[in-house]
């Protein structure tokens, strides 16, 4: 039903704005936002499979809320290859989350790794976390920006889903529902997804939380790198010591 919902929008100049999209028209891509903008998530997902190129694939960091975009993804998709970027320091309820939902929900998981283990990048650059927002983006690159990048051409990705949503941040809160990164369609369907839209979802589904929530944890990555709220005195600290928000993985500005 959703994908027959979002297909009755526009499927006749969906498919030239796609295209203009795909060649660099940014009014086309601005087109494609505008239309994709009072459909719901699902409806955005499903268009993303009827319409854009490629393998479809979804990244999940598997953070606090990350059941929310799994489930509606594969609602839609359920052999979608679904990518998970192991650092090698996340935390240990992070991997048996990653256990759990992949076993509730059948997920497609592949895991991308960095070229050489956390050992061994310690042992060449040192704990590049505590040197700043210079080694911050150097250990983002390193362990979270070319991991997905390898994995994304070794699926032949076309089109790459996040549950990306404007209030996890000011360096999100702008973000569109489709944009271009790196040649390919890039669509966050919970864009304008507010907290309670998304505990509202958790509890319909009866899908869990990740086991810190309930430990104060709201933004979950690398054990380093992350602190609980009261820790850190407001969301923009829970990460990388309020230095930055973001680890280069999506292209936004931190």
């Amino acid at each position: 039903m959703a994908r027959e919902a979002a297909l009755r929008v526009t499927v006749a100049p969906a498919a030239l704005q796609v295209a203009r999209a795909r060649g660099g028209d940014a009014r086309a891509l601005e087109a494609l936002n505008t239309a994709l903008a009072p459909l719901s998530a699902s409806e955005r997902i499903a268009f993303a499979f009827e319409q854009l190129p490629g393998t479809h694939i979804l990244s999940s960091s598997f953070g606090a809320q990350a059941a929310v975009a799994l489930h509606l993804t594969t609602q839609v998709s359920p052999d979608v290859p679904v990518v998970l970027v192991d650092t090698g320091y996340l935390f240990p309820e992070t991997y048996r989350f990653v256990d759990e939902l992949t076993l509730r929900l059948k997920l497609n998981l592949h895991v991308a790794h960095p070229a050489v283990s956390a050992a061994w990048i310690e042992a060449r650059h040192g704990k590049l976390w505590e040197n700043g927002v210079d080694g911050l983006d150097r250990y983002g690159r390193l362990v979270k920006a070319e991991p997905m990048q390898r994995k994304l051409d070794e699926l032949g990705a076309g089109t790459w889903i996040s549950g990306l949503r404007r209030v996890q941040s000011s360096s999100r809160a702008t973000a569109p529902f489709i944009s271009m990164k790196d040649r390919r369609f890039k669509l966050h369907p919970i864009a304008d997804w507010s907290d309670r839209d998304v505990g509202r979802y958790l509890e319909q589904h009866a899908l869990p939380y990740h086991p810190l929530w309930e430990k104060g944890y709201v933004s979950i990555g690398d054990w380093h790198t992350t602190r609980t709220l009261a820790e850190a005195g407001g969301l923009e600290g829970t990460r990388f010591f309020g230095l930055k928000r973001e680890c280069g993985l999506h292209g936004l500005e931190g």
